[in-house]
């Protein structure tokens, strides 16, 4: 005798179709919300323009005296951190940096001036700090103030030394002077073109530049 099948316990052709179509929407949704997500994050880059970049070498230091300087901007949308400077493949610690993050817009366009030594003793020549840093503890030695025009007409570049990254919002821009490790360059190096490399993060890159006698 055939075994009779119970009915009243099997799904009614109508409500597993109804739970097949909940759930295929259920896993759509979760697959546009995921996409979603995925295109936000990927749509926030992170970026950096460098521009005025320049090297000096002393002309008579014997220990291979030189500085260079940068105009760095963020160019994407993220906060990003300026974490490398590098000439010739040589770093640049951090305390051999001085980065002044509150520059005028105009100021990022100008070419970026050497002021001239105070003798061979590594810092570079200063204006009367006390009457115009005032945005910064001017420390002699520790302290770097730049005649951005070569008149006066503008205001200076105040930088104290770096501790760390220099940290950068979208839009912002920073000018950073920064100090050669002794002998990275030397005199014979002048008119010579050399690498410098900046990064923030893996945004950034090497540059070619030309090495400026003072």
């Amino acid at each position: 005798m055939k075994a009779r099948l119970d009915k009243k316990r099997a799904l009614s052709t109508v409500l597993t179709t109804v739970i097949i179509l909940v759930a295929s929407v259920a896993f759509g949704a979760g697959v546009v919300l995921y996409g979603a997500s995925l295109f936000q994050g990927s749509t926030q880059t992170e970026a950096i323009s460098v521009g005025q970049t320049k090297l000096w070498v002393h002309t008579t230091a014997s220990d291979g005296l030189a500085w260079g300087a940068a105009a760095i901007r963020n160019a994407g949308d993220k906060v990003v951190s300026v974490d490398s400077i590098k000439v010739r493949g040589q770093t640049i610690p951090f305390t051999q940096w001085y980065p002044d993050t509150a520059v005028e817009p105009n100021l990022y366009q100008i070419t970026l001036n050497h002021t001239g030594w105070t003798g061979t003793n590594g810092m570079l020549l200063e204006i009367d700090p006390d009457e115009i840093c005032n945005d910064i503890t001017f420390v002699p030695g520790s302290s770097i103030q730049i005649d951005s025009d070569g008149s006066g007409g503008e205001l200076p570049i105040c930088a104290n030394s770096a501790s760390g990254p220099v940290s950068l919002n979208p839009g912002q821009a920073a000018i950073i002077y920064f100090k050669l490790t002794n002998g990275t360059l030397s005199s014979l190096d002048s008119g010579a073109s050399t690498t410098v490399s900046i990064f923030a993060g893996k945004a950034g890159g090497p540059q070619m530049i030309t090495v400026g006698a003072k």
